[in-house]
């Protein structure tokens, strides 16, 4: 089993730069598609939580959906969780992801603080 988890978009520059700063590093991970497959919101809140954020932090403003949708509405914590859940394109990435702890790795050098 690997030590860590990274959210990971292959499409996403800064995504692939952190495969490329943990193999390079050989560290262990286990990559998770969740364009693909979504993520669970108790997942996201365990995110959240390693990551010592507000939900908002998580949220990539600059999408569409964000800014059509959502920008200008007041929303609780728990909504900002549901639309993270409902729309994983919204997810800040990449975020890697410990037993104990998270960081969004942009640069990829953030990694160092949690290895």
């Amino acid at each position: 089993m690997s030590k860590f988890k990274l959210l990971h978009n292959p499409r996403c520059r800064k995504s692939r730069e952190a495969i490329e700063f943990l193999k390079f590093h050989n560290i262990d991970f286990k990559a998770i598609l969740y364009m693909n497959d979504g993520l669970k919101t108790s997942f996201i809140k365990e995110i959240i939580d390693k990551l010592s954020v507000n939900p908002i932090d998580l949220v990539r403003t600059q999408e569409k959906i964000w800014k059509e949708n959502y920008k200008h509405k007041k929303l609780s914590n728990n909504e900002i969780i549901d639309l993270l859940n409902e729309f994983s394109k919204l997810i800040k990435r990449p975020i890697l992801i410990s037993k104990t702890k998270a960081v969004i790795a942009i640069p990829a050098e953030e990694i160092n603080k949690i290895i």
